[in-house]
């Protein structure tokens, strides 16, 4: 889990509550300290209702999703919806984090059922086989009869070291592994694939 230590974070020292904001937003994925500032500026010139929402929302987020026990993916009740619909294939798909979940279901075109790995390998930032759960896919793998597995690691070279990985360990389960076709471009992310890349590579994933 992402730890965050206000007490050294610059806006620790800003007696200002503009600079202060504008530090915390430049954290966040995506937001340099400009747009941080955009956001700041927008807050401010919104009706004071919204930031109190904002505050309130952020202030409950944490308390209300969970992780789900079973996937590994964001939810509000555990199991999620996703683990409790016995309608699912016996498929599942195997991603790095949980919102890559959401991408893939909001394509709609598949039915099946998800593993969130928490990462990928990479022993340059000190996080080994160990750190994800791949020990967990392959209990899900055994006890839930499944009979294909998706790796839909992003097609990057730790993503592709995870995946070669998780073949190996799920060798002998005798279940069939696949990977997502090359509708997705090397080095891209899942999470900003379009619809029709997405569709294309669950359609075309070949068997390894």
């Amino acid at each position: 889990m992402f730890e965050f230590p206000l007490e050294k974070h610059p806006a620790a020292f800003s007696s200002n509550a503009i600079d202060r904001l504008t530090a915390l937003f430049s954290r966040l994925p995506g937001l340099g300290k400009k747009s941080a500032g955009r956001l700041v500026y927008h807050i401010l010139d919104t009706d004071a209702s919204f930031a109190r929402i904002l505050g309130e929302e952020l202030l409950a987020l944490h308390g209300a999703i969970k992780r789900c026990s079973r996937c590994g993916a964001y939810t509000e009740a555990d199991p999620c919806s996703i683990c409790s619909d016995p309608a699912r294939d016996p498929v599942i798909c195997v991603v790095e984090r949980a919102q890559d979940v959401r991408v893939i279901e909001e394509f709609r075109e598949f039915r099946g059922r998800f593993h969130v790995l928490g990462g990928v390998i990479a022993p340059l930032e000190g996080v080994n086989p160990d750190n994800l759960t791949i020990g967990e896919l392959l209990s899900r793998v055994r006890e839930e009869h499944i009979r294909e597995v998706i790796l839909a690691t992003n097609p990057t070279l730790e993503g592709d070291t995870t995946a070669l990985y998780i073949q190996k360990i799920l060798k002998d389960t005798g279940v069939e592994i696949t990977r997502l076709a090359s509708g997705l471009p090397v080095g891209g992310d899942l999470e900003y694939a379009d619809r029709l890349t997405l569709s294309r590579s669950f359609r075309g994933r070949i068997r390894l």
